[in-house]
Parts: structure tokens; C-alpha cells; sequence
């Protein structure tokens, strides 16, 4: 999985934020590592420098072996919140994502193949 970090011109780009992010991202979505294949994360602020309350918006975008990718978009005060609400944000996402390809209860995914 690999994990791209890319911000606006008003948001310092450090390796401490690009490590923070990337940990946050690998700890969370683990159980998911081996269906994604890359996650693209876009921080911006959407005020600038006048300041302002949940100006501070995180895209993430998960690119899925397989599928279509899926995006999630959270803002909040700060950088670490709006990072933090997204990455729930995609866990949720992927997990219904995940839920969708399972076969419903009841059924068994071999009953195709002992019919051989």
C-alpha cells in the first residue's frame, strides 16, 4: 500500500506530518492493506492565511486492486482533525466496501464448485 501525501501552498509539506499521516493511515486500514493498492491524501486550507473555523479540509482517495476508487472528504480546525475524521471516514467506506463483496448469509461461496 502505498500512501502520497500532497498539500496546498498554505499548508507546510515536513517529513513529521508525511510519517504522522502514513502511521495513522497503516495502523488504521491494515486489515484492508491487501485490497488497496494506493491512497492519495490532499490537504489544503481552504481560508488561507485569514484564518477561520473548519478551514482545514483532508481528501483521501483510495485506489482499490480491482474496483473503482472511493473518496472521502472531512474538514475541521485543524490539520490532525480533519486527517483523523477522513481516515474514519475511509475505514467506514472500505468496510461497507468489504461487507458488498462477501456472500450473504446463508449461502455457502462453495456450493458452486461441490456441484462439480
Amino acid at each position: 500500500m502505498i500512501i502520497q501525501v500532497n498539500t496546498d501552498k498554505s499548508i507546510e509539506t515536513n517529513q513529521e506530518l508525511v510519517d504522522k499521516v502514513t502511521v495513522s493511515l497503516e495502523r488504521s486500514l491494515a486489515r484492508f492493506a491487501n485490497q488497496i493498492t494506493r491512497i492519495e491524501v490532499h490537504l489544503q486550507d481552504e481560508n488561507g492565511e485569514r484564518g477561520g473555523s473548519h478551514d482545514k479540509r483532508c481528501v483521501m482517495e483510495a485506489r482499490l486492486a480491482g474496483a473503482d476508487p472511493v473518496a472521502v472528504t472531512n474538514t475541521a480546525d485543524t490539520v490532525n482533525g480533519a486527517v483523523g475524521g477522513a481516515r474514519d471516514k475511509l475505514a467506514r467506506v472500505l468496510e461497507k466496501h468489504a461487507a458488498r463483496q462477501r456472500p450473504p448469509k446463508g449461502r455457502d461461496p462453495f456450493d458452486s464448485v461441490s456441484s462439480l
